[in-house]
């Protein structure tokens, strides 16, 4: 492998730690196999509640090993789900957590929100936000 797609990979990990690291701050949570459920969770979540060409405009924003969770078992054609209402969603998420639940879900998954907010463009985030239905914007409000 070139020492230019080493760099890569590093850069990668670098990036999804980043992530993780303002998860963490954003949680309180020292636990880090808890944070990467957290954002695996939420963003598989959204991905599915999101129509096939919005989920993908969204991943482009997203780095590459974040990318990678995100997409990690899709399934296009079942996309977006139905229902798709705010409790849908944060089931979804519970879901995940089923053997260690969440204390509280809504600020879990607002804090999920606030780190794409950080991480991704205005632009895209007003769109994947608007996507959404509004009952479930309330996870993530304007930032």
């Amino acid at each position: 492998m070139t020492e230019t797609g080493i760099t890569a990979i590093r850069n990668a990990v670098q990036s999804a730690n980043v992530w993780l690291n303002d998860l963490a701050e954003a949680t309180g949570w020292a636990d880090e196999q808890h944070n990467y459920r957290l954002l695996r969770a939420v963003l598989h979540a959204l991905r599915d509640w999101l129509t096939v060409d919005e989920a993908a405009q969204f991943a482009a924003q997203l780095p590459t090993l974040v990318r990678g969770i995100y997409y990690e078992g899709w399934n296009p054609s079942k996309t977006p789900v139905h229902p798709r209402r705010e409790e849908d969603f944060e089931a979804r998420v519970d879901k995940d957590f089923e053997t260690d639940p969440l204390l509280d879900t809504e600020e879990s998954i607002a804090a999920v929100f606030k780190v794409i907010d950080k991480h991704v463009s205005g632009g895209e985030v007003a769109q994947v936000r608007d996507a959404l239905r509004r009952d479930l914007r309330k996870l993530w409000p304007e930032g």
